[in-house]
């Protein structure tokens, strides 16, 4: 699996994939870091940002399929890669990342407002900072990122928050399975994409109508 950056294609052999991302980090490292900062307190979206790497200044990273999670995840991993390895960079002057595809934002550590749930942050820490999950099968792929955009819910929702996900999703009454769920959520979040005229609060709203459902079915 290859990644748009810079329309560059990795070698087959996997020391060198290995090493081409590295380099490629590297520079996303001094680019992020920059954005991030111009961004000031609002900070960015995932989207806003893969935008400004794409754009003329840095040109890091190519044409996007926001549709295809397949083609998506590759960017999304490397770009989350970068964000990790920075917010261990500028821990010891103070400073941190808040990390969401919704909003990344620089913080001061010392706030903690800011600082969110240990054993949460060091799962996905984990994951990230191992670049061979870069090369994530295409099911692992699905699985995956509908667990990273639908979040997670730690308890089972009451029947009136089900019957709401259920309304924001489109159903008249709960889908005896929850592929019935998966499939509505996958079409809905497609339209509402801020690329083909829907809107962040549009796909928030789906995403967690989706995780109540998704919680409700486990």
């Amino acid at each position: 699996m290859t990644t748009p950056l810079n329309n560059h294609e990795p070698t087959d052999t996997d020391t060198h994939q290995l090493r081409w991302l590295e380099q490629q980090v590297e520079h996303l490292l001094v680019a992020v870091e920059h954005e991030l900062r111009s961004a000031g307190p609002l900070g960015l979206s995932e989207l806003a940002l893969i935008k400004a790497l794409q754009s003329d200044r840095w040109g890091l990273i190519g044409a996007v399929d926001f549709l295809n999670t397949e083609r998506l995840y590759p960017v999304h991993f490397l770009l989350f890669h970068t964000l990790y390895r920075l917010r261990d960079q500028l821990l010891p002057g103070g400073e941190g990342i808040d990390l969401s595809p919704m909003r990344l934002t620089l913080t001061r550590t010392d706030d903690p407002a800011r600082q969110s749930l240990p054993g949460r942050e060091d799962e996905l820490r984990a994951f990230y900072l191992d670049l061979t999950q870069y090369f994530m099968s295409g099911s692992a792929i699905s699985d995956m990122m509908d667990d990273f955009w639908a979040g997670s819910i730690r308890q089972k929702p009451d029947s009136v928050a089900t019957s709401s996900a259920a309304d924001t999703l489109g159903f008249d009454a709960l889908p005896p399975h929850f592929t019935a769920v998966k499939q509505r959520f996958r079409k809905l979040v497609m339209k509402a994409h801020p690329d083909r005229g829907g809107s962040t609060a549009e796909v928030q709203n789906l995403n967690e109508a989706f995780a109540v459902l998704k919680a409700h079915y486990t």
